[in-house]
């Protein structure tokens, strides 16, 4: 009778926690809760008072403001701000944002 046993090759905690992250879906949640806290740490506490709702789709963040004027201004800033947010992503997590 043959042994059924499998050989695993050593990994590190970081790929078997990429690989539970990628199998269990949990990767959404994971970058939107990185680009949440992300986004208060760039953008400051000014900026963040201003501030009710950030939230991931797919590659593109919308981010909900109520104050119009800074809206508009920071419209002029998209590309700089997904540059910022993505370098300190370490990776393009960010191709589009909407601001509301």
């Amino acid at each position: 009778m043959k042994s059924s046993k499998r050989k695993f090759e050593p990994q590190s905690l970081k790929q078997v926690l990429d690989h539970i992250v990628e199998d269990k879906a949990l990767n959404a949640g994971i970058n939107n809760t990185r680009v949440n806290a992300l986004w208060y740490e760039l953008m400051g506490a000014h900026m963040t008072s201003y501030t009710d709702k950030i939230m991931l789709k797919g590659n593109t963040l919308f981010v909900s403001l109520n104050n119009a004027a800074l809206r508009e201004e920071l419209s002029y800033g998209k590309e700089k701000i997904i540059k910022m947010m993505n370098d300190e992503l370490g990776k393009v997590l960010i191709e589009k944002i909407i601001l509301r």
